[in-house]
């Protein structure tokens, strides 16, 4: 890249960076300033602007407003206090955002409940966050009652479009209730003492790999996800931002919310994602924006080509989990003018944002703002799972394009603030001492990335998905990436299993496939696509792949079926024999268990 082109994409990442700076400078921890204040201050400058829409309404910020002021007064009758939580089990819809803006303006947390969940998942959600007050509506209430055997305290139910005959002592209809309270504004002062420090919120990890753990989201992290991203990608009050993202997770429930009503923009809220209708929908609604996950701009680019899916008004797509085999394809087709991909979890202190639109890479950190931003990469043993130590006992920085895993300094300010989980337990996990210096704590992100020379950063892996064999370490999301194109395999995900008498992990695929499975094509195509130790040793056939509520697959239960054909519904093959690969019998497994057949 020339000087003059190196300039321009110098000043373009500074250009981004100051837009987010800008919105997030005036939050401190200690302030009273709360993530309603900032919704209220919107409203007040935008109040006859529509602010969203769903299926079946559209709402003005004032209107909105008035809603959201309904269920503060509804919280505060039922004398829920600031020590209470309420839990959210919601479809997307207008209300959801109103209700949880509602009991931040009555000073009482939400807790953000996955609906996908169900039994005694649902009810660990409910136990871990303190939740006794639930407020559901008439698609989820039946799976909260389904959950209540298991909930640890009394649970009492509240339902949006509940029937009267469904009506009983622990479950009421919440419609009523609300609609009877007054839109008028509750008094700030039932805020006092309430700072950013302070929880506003509960967002759950998606739990690929266990039950979900309950992210403490104060404040301060709930007005810097909004505010950054109102901040970065230049939205106006003429834009349209298309949300088919779950609000119960942070990129859709924030990240996806923040432009459009802090910058007095109209969000157009679906229920859920349809990749069939997506194009048409995005050009009835005159989207501009759209957010998204990875997995979502996967699915669309698997999709046959439909009408409209470039004669659009979208200017920019912005999000998190874009792959790069993904990336190129999914901008050309559908003419997307500009991606802002970003890196951040919803527990931690770490985040990127790829302003230049670099595809591939998931942000950038040039040398001249090193110390300004809070990310290190840390030389890694995939062995232990844990950062390499020198001599001195403090940890070894990873050196440009090693990848190492990603941490971030714990301080108390906004940049280095890790507020961690309800359990605290959990929370202690996550942190690592005496890092470059003795007594210092970082947050470990579990990510593992590598830095180019140029300063962007690349993900690699999330740490227990690489595993090492013939002492090789494997990524699961490259051998993905490379095998997701192989003849007639539609979706394919990796992980490594252990097999008796071998060091490591064997690299182990379960595939979804489009008519019959070729052994020969496949072996072939992965022998052509990666080296010898990252070929799978263990197929998996499966018609469907579970995943979860953001698109994320389940490795845990894959994981724990293994590679033994009597746990499985499906066939499994080894590798050997003339095709590359043969069908692993129950003969064969055993002979692999007992070191006869060695890999």
């Amino acid at each position: 890249m020339g000087l003059a082109a190196n300039i321009r994409r110098d000043l373009k990442f500074a250009a981004g960076l100051r837009r987010l700076l800008q919105r997030i400078k005036p939050i401190a921890l200690d302030s009273n300033v709360l993530v309603c204040d900032d919704f209220e201050e919107a409203v007040d400058k935008f109040g006859d602007n529509i602010a969203i829409e769903d299926e079946h309404r559209s709402l003005t910020y004032r209107d909105l407003d008035g809603m959201a002021n309904r269920y503060a007064h509804w919280a505060r009758s039922r004398n829920l206090r600031r020590t209470d939580v309420i839990g959210l089990v919601m479809t997307n819809r207008v209300e959801y955002l109103a209700a949880w803006m509602g009991f931040c303006k009555a000073g009482i947390p939400t807790a953000l409940i996955n609906t996908n969940l169900t039994g005694q998942a649902l009810a660990h959600c409910l136990n871990i966050a303190g939740v006794a007050v639930v407020v559901a509506d008439e698609e989820t209430w039946t799976k909260c009652e389904e959950a209540r055997p298991f909930v640890t305290r009394t649970m009492m139910l509240w339902v949006l479009g509940l029937k009267d005959a469904d009506e009983v002592s622990e479950r009421r209809g919440l419609d009523n209730a609300v609609r009877s309270g007054s839109s008028v504004r509750p008094n700030r002062s039932i805020r006092d003492g309430i700072t950013n420090r302070d929880t506003a919120l509960y967002i759950y990890t998606s739990g690929t790999t266990g039950l979900p753990k309950a992210a403490r989201i104060h404040h301060a992290r709930a007005r810097t996800y909004m505010r950054a991203f109102a901040g970065c990608t230049e939205s106006t009050p003429t834009d349209r931002i298309f949300n088919v993202l779950p609000l119960y997770h942070s990129t859709g429930g924030l990240v996806g919310v923040g432009p459009a009503f802090l910058n007095g923009g109209r969000l157009v809220l679906r229920r859920k994602f349809s990749a069939s209708s997506f194009w048409n929908d995005v050009n009835a609604s005159g989207a501009t924006m759209f957010v998204y996950i990875g997995e979502l701009c996967r699915y669309l680019v698997n999709c046959p080509e439909q009408e409209g899916e470039r004669g659009h008004k979208i200017r920019l797509a912005f999000g998190n989990g874009l792959r790069p085999d993904v990336w190129p394809e999914f901008q050309q087709r559908f003419a997307i003018p500009q991606i802002l991909e970003f890196y951040g979890s919803t527990e931690g202190n770490v985040s990127l944002f790829n302003f230049d639109g670099k595809q591939g890479a998931i942000g950038r950190v040039p040398k001249f703002l090193k110390k300004q931003i809070n990310i290190r990469l840390v030389a890694f043993d995939v062995d232990t799972e844990q950062p390499i130590r020198n001599p001195n006992g403090l940890v070894a920085e990873a050196s440009v394009g090693e990848i190492g895993e990603a941490i971030g300094q714990i301080g108390d300010d906004i940049r280095h603030d890790f507020s961690g989980y309800a359990d605290k337990a959990a929370s202690e996990k996550k942190i690592l001492t005496d890092v470059f210096q003795r007594g210092d704590r970082w947050f470990r992100t579990g990510d593992l990335m590598r830095q180019d020379s140029e300063g962007y950063f690349y993900f690699v892996d999330r740490i227990g998905d690489t595993f090492r064999w013939k002492g090789e370490n494997v990524s699961t999301a490259e051998v993905e990436q490379r095998l997701v194109d192989a003849p007639g395999v539609k979706e394919v995900i990796a992980y490594g299993v252990p097999v008796p008498g071998a060091e490591g992990k064997a690299g182990m695929v379960t595939l979804v496939v489009e008519g019959r499975f070729s052994a020969k094509e496949f072996a072939a195509y992965a022998d052509e696509q990666l080296p010898h130790y990252a070929r799978p040793v263990f197929v998996r056939l499966a018609k469907t792949l579970e995943t979860t509520g953001t698109f994320k697959y389940r490795k845990v239960d894959l994981v724990a079926d293994g590679f033994d054909p009597a746990k499985i519904d499906g066939q499994v093959y080894v590798r050997g024999g003339k095709s590359g690969y043969t069908k692993l019998t129950a003969e064969g497994f055993a002979a692999i268990q007992n070191g006869q057949n060695r890999l």
